[in-house]
């Protein structure tokens, strides 16, 4: 499920997300430990998340997380 727009998608359609220490980090082959949130690799779903508070959230983390790496990795996705 997308933490963005919150719909259901099939695996391969959605982006993993890591925490590693205070920045969500992008997990393209799905092999980084930890726990993982998804959301759609659209600038749209990536805006909700962030607006929803999601990421903090789904990594049970306080404050803000940094997902300026998310942002460039969606942006030159084609």
């Amino acid at each position: 499920m997308c933490v963005g727009c919150r719909e259901r998608a099939a695996k391969r359609d959605l982006l993993r997300i890591v925490k590693i220490e205070d920045r969500c980090v992008p997990d393209r082959r799905g092999t980084l430990p930890g726990r993982g949130a998804y959301v759609h690799p659209a600038l749209v779903c990536l805006d909700l998340a962030e607006r929803r508070r999601a990421f903090p959230r789904a990594f049970r983390a306080r404050g803000q997380l940094d997902i300026e790496a998310l942002r460039l990795v969606i942006q030159d996705r084609p």
